[in-house]
């Protein structure tokens, strides 16, 4: 388990529950370094005062509020201690609301919340009450220099923290986008698609080709191979969009049939398979 990023405690009406914060996910990301490109020399990128031309070292910078053209506040750790927010040390429940009523695009990261040996059965009772009404908790909390809108759900045993997007911090999309009629053999042909493709959400089941295709590569050029480069898919030209919706119901099909189809069977080309069947 990594480190705490942040401990208080979960407010629950007059209960009050110990616990810890750590972040449920990492970034899997391959990171590059920023070189030369005539000396590989690498880049380093350096807090620079302009005006006295050296670098500033870390301990000396402080945060500054730009309240007009090159004119700041400054703000110290000590002034950011002095916020009157409660949700600096605690998260406190303030609804529960059904989970389909938040839109996805509220959602910003995850964090377990990990109770202390003294708020282990108040942590589980809460799981539990809240996994008998089926509904999900609402808070605040205060991390690091903003406070942000939380939502609580219980996952099994464990309680996950997930931060939600404020609705100002939510971009407008614009013009609503206009909605061409369709007709119902269209419409009928859609859904038989979408029945085809319905299957459980098995996360295991998803990798990262991106990152997968660019360890490749990398790897080539450590050993000095070239990387063959796969030719660009043709544009594809318009098409009826009922004979697109047919012929993706017939692909999705054949798909999940070879899919269902017993190991033993794997080894038959899909001529042989075709003979087969015609017999």
């Amino acid at each position: 388990m990594p480190r705490a990023i942040w401990k208080g405690v979960i407010s629950f009406g007059m209960v009050s529950i110990p616990i810890r914060l750590f972040p449920a996910t990492e970034s899997k990301d391959i990171g590059f370094r920023q070189l030369r490109r005539d000396t590989n020399t690498r880049v380093r990128m350096l807090r620079w005062d302009p005006v006295e031309e050296k670098e500033v070292p870390y301990d000396e910078i402080v945060k500054g509020y730009e309240y007009a053209k090159d004119r700041y506040v400054v703000l110290d750790d000590e002034d950011l201690e002095k916020l009157p927010l409660p949700t600096k040390h605690t998260i406190e429940l303030t609804a529960f609301v059904e989970e389909s009523e938040i839109d996805p695009v509220h959602y910003e990261k995850s964090y377990y919340l990990s109770p202390e040996d003294a708020g282990l059965k108040p942590y589980s009772l809460l799981i539990r009450a809240m996994q008998a009404k089926g509904l999900i908790a609402i808070a605040k909390v205060a991390i690091r220099t903003k406070e942000r809108l939380c939502a609580l759900r219980a996952r099994g045993d464990q309680l996950i923290l997930e931060t939600l997007y404020y609705p100002d911090e939510i971009r407008d999309p614009g013009e609503s986008v206009a909605v061409d009629e369709v007709s119902e053999e269209e419409m009928e042909m859609a859904r038989a698609l979408i029945e085809m493709l319905e299957e459980p959400f098995d996360p295991e089941k998803y990798k990262d080709q991106y990152r997968e295709a660019l360890m490749t590569i990398i790897n080539a050029k450590l050993e000095g191979q070239e990387v063959a480069t796969p030719e660009a898919a043709a544009p594809q030209p318009a098409v009826d969009l009922m004979a697109a919706l047919r012929a993706s119901v017939e692909a999705a099909k054949a798909r999940k049939e070879s899919e269902s189809t017993p190991a033993a069977d794997n080894g038959a080309t899909a001529d042989e398979k075709a003979a087969v069947a015609a017999d």
